[in-house]
């Protein structure tokens, strides 16, 4: 499994804009903590700490996908790293304001929010041309990428934990900012970022939304989001039952072992048949996996529950970027990556809202009931539109090439040569 990934990260290119991609996104990765923590320090309540978080969370949401299609009109270093300035000079205005004034609080993060840089749509509209196009070879590059997501998901918070300790609330806050503007430079100033250009694209004002096929995945992921949101609340609801809050840590920790063996398994192999069949496939697994949650065993047995619904997580987003490649209209790659990203999140914030009050309704199984819910849902859409997905655009465009040819608009043949 990792001489596959190996071997991937020795092509040339393509170590570097991995690494410089999660870097840069480390900001947005430990935004909503590192928030909570700087408002907490200056005095701030539990409330408006909370709705700091969610109010750089909405900007996020608006942000990636128009400037993801900024990226795909204009190319990546004149948007990406525009962005990542302005996106740190929004939070070195929240820790030159403070909490004190909560006007100014508000509109410090929302700019931090809004300018996020669409670093992770960005890399995989990267992938084709580094990789030389061998659609084997991307599809793995989505697996490694799924993978890395964890691992940074994982390290981001324990990165603002350290950083608080070493210095205050505000330095982890400027820290974090300051590093994520050097990975998002180390991205735009490469060969493969500077030369890339996107495939021709039409004229339309719904841009990637035009496209069927994407909008029922990003229906199904919106709900897979869902799940995830609600199994934070829902795990903090479990530690505080057993009176041990650092139960909560363990069973994060478990979802996100799982999902790690889960991607380095599925990228390790090439898969034969239509990525839009795998995929539901994958997603029913992952839903059925939610199940064993609602019967909250006890520490040990829960944590490994957690770990066994976590398994499928990181191959059915890998399988999803396949998707996103397939119906993309041309020309809006990288938009199309960033409102999957969208969807997920706001799924996510909806998830984590619902399952509170399914707390304090129905207790704790209720909560991880709510993930339940959510699985099966986002594996009702992909049911109710296979149809859809099962016909890709006529402008499967997976990124434009390095040389300002469309290398990456290529037509899949038949659904039994798709690879993952």
């Amino acid at each position: 499994m990792a001489a596959g990934y190996a071997e991937l990260l020795r092509t040339r290119h393509a170590a570097r804009l991995l690494v410089g991609t999660l870097i840069g996104r480390l900001p947005n990765a430990t935004a909503p903590i590192a928030i909570v923590l700087f408002t907490r320090a200056e005095g701030g309540s539990y409330s408006l700490a909370g709705a700091l978080a969610a109010a750089y969370g909405v900007a996020n949401a608006v942000g990636q996908p128009l400037l993801g299609r900024a990226v795909d009109l204009f190319g990546q270093p004149r948007v990406q790293l525009p962005a990542a300035v302005v996106s740190a000079l929004g939070v070195v205005w929240l820790a030159l304001a403070g909490a004190g004034s909560t006007v100014a609080a508000y509109a410090a993060v929302v700019v931090a929010g809004l300018f996020t840089p669409p670093l992770e749509g960005g890399l995989r509209a990267l992938w084709p041309s580094v990789l030389g196009g061998r659609e084997e070879k991307v599809h793995a590059a989505y697996a490694m990428d799924a993978v890395a997501q964890e691992v940074m998901f994982t390290v981001g918070p324990l990165l603002v934990t350290l950083f608080v300790a070493l210095w205050s609330p505000a330095g982890a806050l400027l820290a974090l900012n300051a590093i994520g503007v050097l990975g998002a430079l180390s991205v735009v100033v490469s060969e493969p970022s500077r030369r890339w250009r996107s495939a021709p694209r039409e004229a339309h004002w719904l841009g990637a939304l035009r496209s069927r096929g994407l909008l029922a995945l990003l229906g199904a992921f919106f709900f897979v989001g869902m799940a995830l949101g609600s199994i934070t609340v829902a795990g903090v609801a479990y530690a505080d039952d057993h009176g041990n809050q650092a139960v909560y840590g363990w069973l994060m920790a478990a979802l996100g072992l799982g999902a790690l063996i889960g991607g380095v398994t599925y990228g390790a192999r090439q898969w034969a048949g239509a990525p839009e069949r795998r995929l539901r496939m994958l997603v029913a697994l992952l839903a059925l996996g939610y199940l064993p949650l609602m019967l909250t065993p006890g520490p040990v047995a829960m944590t490994a529950l957690a770990a066994l619904s976590g398994v499928f997580l990181a191959p059915a987003l890998a399988c999803a970027f396949i998707v996103v490649d397939r119906h993309a209209p041309a020309g809006t790659v990288t938009e199309a990556f960033s409102w999957l990203v969208t969807f997920f999140g706001v799924g996510a914030a909806i998830g984590t809202a619902v399952a509170g009050p399914a707390v304090e309704l129905g207790g704790t199984a209720a909560s991880f009931g709510v993930a339940s819910v959510a699985g099966v849902a986002a594996l009702l859409v992909l049911m109710v539109t296979q149809r859809v997905l099962a016909t890709a655009g006529p402008s499967r465009a997976v990124a434009g090439s390095s040389d300002g040819v469309s290398g990456g608009a290529r037509e899949v043949a038949s659904e039994a040569s798709s690879a993952g």
